[in-house]
């Protein structure tokens, strides 16, 4: 009997002693906070990829994450790849739900993150309208922030884009770059070649990388500009009261530093206008050189060289006009080549001494861009008088 119930107590332990070498160890953690990241491609419809990323599961036994997506509602997921760190980057046209599940080191999957929906209705409204200003060898963008405002906790920034523009045909080139990208409803496209057109475009990025579809195109031609230029009237000072534009000394066609805004003698036949005094001390702006005309542009002062945008179409004559501070003149002025050039000035100040002046030149040919007002129709008004 004390035998038998020995045996018993040793069956027992040893059955103990199996019992806990058969305990299954717990399910390795579900990764947490998953979340998506799309990158952009310039197709709102089709972003170049997606990038998930997670919390990281603290468990010695981990040894890889699982990736499954799947393409529609109510679809099997499939596995999409695997990784050991906590981003997973799918390229091209992403899936529409994600999960991830950890992996221990023998292979056992643990329980499934919450599942995240890739929502093309979080992208975010196009800017309504989009307007440039020309500035010298750049251009100021400026447009609508009702992306930001229809949406701000979902808004990340816009993308900025350009591309080539031809104005005799006009359209844009097939080729769009990425011009940069800013938080702010504004831009300023640098590094331009003055002349040379460029087509503009908007998008709004959300923060999970949703672009949406693009603003309106527009087109702008950088040109060269100054500031505070002086010359004097005939009478006071000759030799300095004669302004030109542009003139081609070498006869490249390309618009050097030392060729643009020459100021000369007034009695040269060369320079694009001249300024006369008359009696009462007031300075007035003549045309000179064959096939230079002026406008005044609008009927009210400019705030800024850059107010005056776009040449107007006509109202232009050779008449002299009347120096007055803060209005603005545009020129029409032959290229020689069948192409009118415009430029554009504004007074800053006007004595019976000397005359103050910005002014701003297109070189390219044909092209009435100058600076954000446009279509802004000539006045001839009342200080127009017959030139010399």
């Amino acid at each position: 009997m004390r035998t038998i119930t020995r045996l018993g107590v040793a069956a027992v332990a040893l059955l103990g002693v199996a019992a806990c070498d058969r305990v299954v160890e717990p399910v390795i953690e579900a990764p947490a906070n998953l979340t998506y990241m799309l990158e952009p491609s310039g197709d709102p419809e089709a972003p170049a990829g997606l990038i998930l990323s997670w919390d990281p599961v603290l468990n010695a036994r981990l040894a890889v994450y699982r990736v499954y997506s799947r393409g529609q509602d109510g679809a099997e997921y499939d596995l999409r790849g695997e990784t050991t760190s906590t981003t997973f980057h799918d390229a091209g046209v992403p899936d529409l739900d994600y999960y991830v599940v950890a992996v221990d080191r023998d292979g056992n999957e643990g329980a499934p993150s919450e599942a995240v929906r890739v929502d093309e209705r979080l992208r975010l409204p196009n800017p309504a309208w989009v307007r440039s200003i020309t500035l010298d060898g750049a251009i100021h963008l400026y447009w609508s922030d009702n992306p930001f405002q229809s949406t701000p906790d979902g808004f990340k920034q816009y993308r900025v884009y350009s591309a080539s523009y031809t104005i005799g045909d006009p359209e844009c080139g097939q080729v769009w770059t990425l011009e940069g990208t800013t938080v702010s409803p504004e831009f300023l496209a640098s590094a331009l070649t003055n002349g040379v057109s460029r087509c503009f475009s908007i998008s709004a990025e959300s923060l999970e990388g949703w672009e949406s579809l693009w603003s309106e195109v527009i087109a702008d031609t950088p040109r060269p500009d100054a500031r505070n230029v002086l010359i004097f009237p005939f009478q006071a000072d000759p030799d300095q009261s004669g302004f030109r534009f542009f003139q081609d000394a070498n006869g490249d066609g390309k618009a050097g530093a030392l060729e643009l805004g020459i100021v000369a003698a007034g009695d040269n036949p060369n320079v694009d206008f001249w300024v006369d005094r008359d009696v009462s001390g007031d300075l007035w702006i003549s045309p000179v050189r064959a096939g230079t005309e002026v406008a005044l542009y609008g009927t009210a002062p400019v705030a800024d060289l850059t107010s005056i945008d776009v040449a107007p179409v006509g109202g232009y004559a050779r008449s002299a006009i009347q120096a007055v501070p803060g209005y603005g003149y545009v020129f029409r002025m032959s290229g020689g080549d069948g192409f009118a050039r415009f430029g554009a000035l504004r007074v800053t100040h006007a004595s019976s001494q000397y005359v103050i002046f910005d002014w701003s030149y297109q070189t390219d040919p044909g092209n009435p861009e100058l600076a954000v007002r446009g279509g802004l129709p000539a006045f001839e008004g009342i200080v127009v008088r017959p030139g010399r």
